[in-house]
């Protein structure tokens, strides 16, 4: 029974970061109207949303650990949005949202001993212990 329950979880993953990834590149890609000064704020947003992709990312593929590949697919993801912002109107490449970006990735990284004890996400690890 928990293996049926945990393939959904898994299923559940990958769909909500497919959908992730599509809302967060609409987001990225739509051009502003106005020219928006960096803030605090921004950079914090970029660190929840790549902390969130880390974990919907290592929660999509649990018989991989959490290491260099994902680390790179999601580190490449934030430079390929700040690529695109460079050519759009009132946007702008910034290496600081990707410096907040590998803070989320880090911070997700650093926190899997946590993230290991709650029990409604607890399942990740469980599968990943399973197949070994």
């Amino acid at each position: 029974m928990a293996n049926i329950s945990n393939h959904w979880h898994q299923r559940l993953s990958v769909l909500a970061l497919f959908i992730s990834l599509v809302i967060i590149s609409w987001l990225a890609f739509t051009p502003k109207t106005d020219l928006v000064l960096p803030s605090i704020g921004d950079k914090f947003k970029h660190f929840a949303a790549f902390g969130y992709l880390a974990y919907l990312l290592d929660s999509s593929f649990p018989s991989v650990r959490f290491g260099l590949a994902k680390i790179l697919a999601l580190l490449g993801y934030g430079v390929f949005i700040e690529l695109v912002q460079s050519f759009l109107p009132n946007r702008s490449a910034s290496g600081l949202d990707v410096l907040a970006d590998m803070g989320g990735i880090i911070g997700y990284w650093l926190f899997i001993p946590l993230w290991q004890r709650l029990p409604i996400i607890n399942w990740r690890w469980q599968l990943q212990t399973q197949k070994m």
